[in-house]
């Protein structure tokens, strides 16, 4: 359920955040501007529209699939939402800074062409990007992955879209103790540990079915310490990729994770450092 909230309310602020934006700047301007509004929100409707249907197909296919066949799919998919997310922080890290200027040079561009629809879609595509993440890395922590959603995962969702609009609205008052850069900086670096999770339960799945060697049975057994069987450690094994009894794949693959994401990090950081040099002053 911890994962679940944890998700659902990353995601939402990301994407309340990029409907902000353009609203404040269509309700800000003139009347010119201001007639973009409805298309901003036939946008909205239009995104979540795509990220909704893409959850209900992903649940759908664990019904049609059975046997090895559903569990090499939720196996990728596990991997695949763990690769999203690392792709996101990523491109939040590159993009975060000019995402509002950005924002405002396409908007006034379809404002002053006229193209209305255009707005819908810039919106849109927004929206289905962060809802169709969430979709995909919620069934990657094994939301619907049995074919139907338990209600304490309803109950999750809820609160975390709850929490979403709460964090949205203490951000946008601007005071000296939040900021949007702490606040993504903070939730990056629990993103890069709960992508680790679901790496290590894409690795786990995968010595299951044979694919990868076990190297050593049990490393270690810190299961008197924190047994990640038990509720608080299966939400800590989740959110970090902690075994309690791992094999010798799982910490040669959790080793392989943590060193890609340095040189992942290390690339962008200098990325970044070169275009700041090559502007000009």
């Amino acid at each position: 359920m911890g994962q679940v909230l944890f998700i659902v309310w990353r995601e939402s602020v990301e994407a309340l955040l990029v409907v902000g934006i353009l609203h404040a700047w269509l309700k800000n301007g003139d009347h010119h501007a201001r007639r973009g509004l409805p298309y901003l929100w036939i946008g909205v409707a239009i995104g979540l529209l795509a990220a909704i249907a893409l959850g209900a197909a992903l649940i759908g296919f664990t019904e049609v699939l059975s046997g090895d066949a559903q569990d090499y799919f939720q196996a990728a998919m596990v991997l695949v939402a763990c690769v999203l997310i690392v792709q996101m922080v990523l491109w939040m890290r590159r993009h975060g800074r000019t995402l509002k200027k950005d924002m405002e040079a396409s908007l006034q561009k379809s404002t002053q062409d006229g193209h209305w629809w255009g707005i819908a879609l810039l919106v849109a595509l927004a929206i289905a990007r962060e809802g169709s993440e969430t979709a995909v890395f919620l069934y990657g922590v094994g939301f619907g992955q049995s074919g139907h959603v338990a209600a304490s995962q309803y109950v999750a969702v809820i609160i975390g879209l709850g929490l979403a609009f709460l964090t949205f609205y203490i951000l946008q008052l601007g005071g000296k103790y939040f900021s949007w850069r702490i606040f993504f900086r903070a939730t990056e670096i629990m993103l890069l540990f709960l992508a680790a999770g679901l790496f290590e339960a894409g690795v786990d799945k995968l010595i299951d079915k044979e694919i990868l060697p076990i190297v050593i049975n049990q490393v270690w057994d810190t299961s008197w310490l924190l047994d990640d069987s038990s509720t608080f450690g299966s939400l800590v094994a989740t959110l970090t990729g902690y075994r309690a009894h791992p094999a010798g794949m799982n910490l040669i693959a959790y080793a392989v994770y943590w060193a890609v994401i340095y040189l992942l990090m290390r690339r962008s950081k200098s990325n970044m450092a070169q275009k700041a040099a090559s502007r000009p002053a």
